[in-house]
Protein backbone atom coordinates (compact mmCIF):
# COMPACT_ATOMS: atom_id res chain seq x y z
CA UNK A 1 0.00 0.00 0.00
CA UNK A 2 0.97 3.16 -0.76
CA UNK A 3 1.09 6.32 1.82
CA UNK A 4 -0.11 10.25 0.57
CA UNK A 5 2.38 12.32 -1.41
CA UNK A 6 3.83 15.29 0.33
CA UNK A 7 2.01 18.30 -0.22
CA UNK A 8 -1.50 19.05 0.73
CA UNK A 9 -2.67 15.36 1.30
CA UNK A 10 -0.26 15.13 3.86
CA UNK A 11 -2.24 18.47 5.24
CA UNK A 12 -5.15 16.98 5.11
CA UNK A 13 -4.38 13.59 6.71
CA UNK A 14 -4.64 14.91 10.37
CA UNK A 15 -8.40 13.66 11.15
CA UNK A 16 -9.51 10.07 11.20
CA UNK A 17 -11.44 8.23 8.41
CA UNK A 18 -14.70 9.78 10.90
CA UNK A 19 -13.95 12.89 11.76
CA UNK A 20 -12.88 13.69 8.19
CA UNK A 21 -16.25 11.99 7.21
CA UNK A 22 -18.61 14.26 9.98
CA UNK A 23 -17.15 17.00 8.51
CA UNK A 24 -17.70 16.27 5.30
CA UNK A 25 -21.24 17.13 5.43
CA UNK A 26 -22.51 14.39 2.97
CA UNK A 27 -21.94 11.39 5.61
CA UNK A 28 -24.20 12.22 7.91
CA UNK A 29 -26.69 8.93 7.50
CA UNK A 30 -23.39 6.67 7.44
CA UNK A 31 -22.04 8.28 10.81
CA UNK A 32 -25.14 7.64 12.03
CA UNK A 33 -24.76 3.90 10.86
CA UNK A 34 -21.28 3.59 12.31
CA UNK A 35 -22.85 4.84 15.48
CA UNK A 36 -25.44 2.02 15.87
CA UNK A 37 -23.29 -0.48 14.62
CA UNK A 38 -20.53 0.26 17.25
CA UNK A 39 -17.46 1.09 14.71
CA UNK A 40 -16.73 4.63 15.40
CA UNK A 41 -13.96 3.43 17.77
CA UNK A 42 -12.75 0.81 15.09
CA UNK A 43 -12.79 3.35 12.27
CA UNK A 44 -11.23 5.56 14.51
CA UNK A 45 -8.19 3.55 14.81
CA UNK A 46 -5.04 3.23 14.13
CA UNK A 47 -6.10 0.88 10.67
CA UNK A 48 -4.87 2.15 7.47
CA UNK A 49 -8.42 1.53 6.26
CA UNK A 50 -9.43 2.08 2.90
CA UNK A 51 -13.19 2.94 3.03
CA UNK A 52 -15.80 3.18 0.16
CA UNK A 53 -17.76 5.67 1.30
CA UNK A 54 -21.74 6.31 0.78
CA UNK A 55 -22.90 9.33 0.47
CA UNK A 56 -26.92 10.23 2.23
CA UNK A 57 -27.66 10.11 -1.95
CA UNK A 58 -26.75 6.42 -1.89
CA UNK A 59 -28.23 6.03 1.52
CA UNK A 60 -31.36 7.00 -0.01
CA UNK A 61 -31.34 4.88 -2.93
CA UNK A 62 -32.33 1.77 -0.38
CA UNK A 63 -35.66 0.31 -0.62
CA UNK A 64 -38.17 2.17 1.33
CA UNK A 65 -37.66 1.05 4.89
CA UNK A 66 -34.56 -1.00 4.27
CA UNK A 67 -32.23 1.49 6.24
CA UNK A 68 -34.62 1.70 8.59
CA UNK A 69 -34.62 -2.27 9.18
CA UNK A 70 -30.86 -2.44 9.40
CA UNK A 71 -30.46 0.66 12.00
CA UNK A 72 -32.59 -1.78 14.19
CA UNK A 73 -30.30 -4.87 13.16
CA UNK A 74 -26.96 -3.50 15.00
CA UNK A 75 -25.63 -7.58 13.85
CA UNK A 76 -26.27 -7.36 9.56
CA UNK A 77 -25.69 -3.38 9.86
CA UNK A 78 -22.14 -4.08 10.91
CA UNK A 79 -21.89 -6.61 7.81
CA UNK A 80 -23.06 -3.72 5.38
CA UNK A 81 -20.73 -1.13 6.71
CA UNK A 82 -17.66 -3.82 6.56
CA UNK A 83 -18.75 -4.78 3.30
CA UNK A 84 -17.60 -1.19 2.86
CA UNK A 85 -14.17 -1.24 4.45
CA UNK A 86 -11.01 -2.55 3.45
CA UNK A 87 -7.30 -3.54 5.27
CA UNK A 88 -4.70 -0.69 4.02
CA UNK A 89 -4.64 2.70 2.28
CA UNK A 90 -5.14 1.51 -1.21
CA UNK A 91 -5.27 5.25 -3.32
CA UNK A 92 -7.23 5.51 -6.41
CA UNK A 93 -4.43 4.71 -8.25
CA UNK A 94 -3.77 1.38 -7.21
CA UNK A 95 -7.64 0.75 -7.38
CA UNK A 96 -7.74 1.31 -10.46
CA UNK A 97 -5.33 -1.03 -11.40
CA UNK A 98 -7.52 -4.06 -9.24
CA UNK A 99 -9.71 -6.74 -10.43
CA UNK A 100 -10.63 -6.92 -6.94
CA UNK A 101 -10.15 -6.20 -2.96
CA UNK A 102 -11.33 -8.44 -0.21
CA UNK A 103 -13.58 -5.92 2.50
CA UNK A 104 -13.32 -6.62 6.23
CA UNK A 105 -17.11 -7.84 6.32
CA UNK A 106 -15.48 -10.67 4.19
CA UNK A 107 -17.00 -11.72 0.74
CA UNK A 108 -15.35 -9.44 -2.38
CA UNK A 109 -15.70 -6.43 -3.81
CA UNK A 110 -15.42 -6.41 -7.69
CA UNK A 111 -13.49 -3.56 -9.25
CA UNK A 112 -14.33 -2.66 -12.88
CA UNK A 113 -14.10 0.49 -15.39
CA UNK A 114 -16.83 1.22 -17.20
CA UNK A 115 -16.10 4.04 -19.73
CA UNK A 116 -14.13 6.85 -17.81
CA UNK A 117 -16.08 5.20 -14.56
CA UNK A 118 -14.46 2.69 -11.89
CA UNK A 119 -17.39 0.70 -10.59
CA UNK A 120 -16.83 -1.30 -7.42
CA UNK A 121 -19.52 -3.87 -7.63
CA UNK A 122 -22.43 -1.69 -8.64
CA UNK A 123 -21.19 1.53 -7.24
CA UNK A 124 -20.00 4.03 -9.49
CA UNK A 125 -16.63 5.96 -7.44
CA UNK A 126 -17.69 9.65 -7.66
CA UNK A 127 -14.70 11.33 -5.58
CA UNK A 128 -11.57 9.25 -4.75
CA UNK A 129 -8.27 9.90 -2.72
CA UNK A 130 -9.53 11.58 0.26
CA UNK A 131 -6.89 11.36 2.76
CA UNK A 132 -6.92 10.35 6.66
CA UNK A 133 -4.83 10.37 9.35
CA UNK A 134 -5.63 6.56 9.30
CA UNK A 135 -6.50 5.37 5.40
CA UNK A 136 -8.41 6.96 2.48
CA UNK A 137 -11.66 7.44 1.78
CA UNK A 138 -13.51 7.37 -1.88
CA UNK A 139 -16.59 8.49 -2.10
CA UNK A 140 -19.83 5.70 -3.82
CA UNK A 141 -23.02 6.33 -5.41
CA UNK A 142 -25.00 3.36 -3.97
CA UNK A 143 -24.69 1.26 -0.67
CA UNK A 144 -22.50 -1.89 -1.42
CA UNK A 145 -24.93 -5.19 -0.31
CA UNK A 146 -22.86 -8.05 0.72
CA UNK A 147 -25.20 -10.42 -1.51
CA UNK A 148 -24.11 -8.81 -4.33
CA UNK A 149 -22.63 -11.14 -7.04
Amino acid sequence: MQRESQGTATKVAMKSIVETAAEAGTFKTLEKALRAAGLVETLEGKGPFTVFAPTDKAFSLLPKGALDELLKDPAQLKSVLLYHVCEGRTPASEVISMESVKPLGGGELRIRKSGTDVMINESRITKTDIFCSNGVIHVIDKVLQPSEK
